[in-house]
């Protein structure tokens, strides 16, 4: 699957609940319909974004899973609806 992003916001080395807060922060600053793409190497990330897209209602487009090294990088995607 491949998306097109936007903005890439890079959360290595965050966990929860950072990655969702530094996304919400980003957010505000695109506009409608862009596509935001953040990378963490959170696993609790798999279920986070689902969920704050659910309840902030932004479009969750999808997650990417890439073995970099030893360390598993998780790309997911949100579309700005509001």
């Amino acid at each position: 699957m491949a998306f097109n992003a936007d903005v890439k916001l890079d959360t290595l080395g965050l966990f929860c609940p950072m990655p969702i807060i530094k996304t919400s922060k980003k957010i505000k600053d695109l506009v409608v319909g862009q596509v935001l793409e953040v990378v963490s190497d959170d696993e609790g990330i798999k279920k986070d974004m689902p969920a704050w897209c659910e309840t902030t209602g932004h479009e969750f487009l999808g997650l990417e899973e890439e073995l970099n090294g030893r360390t598993m990088h998780y790309r997911t995607y949100v579309k700005k609806s509001k």
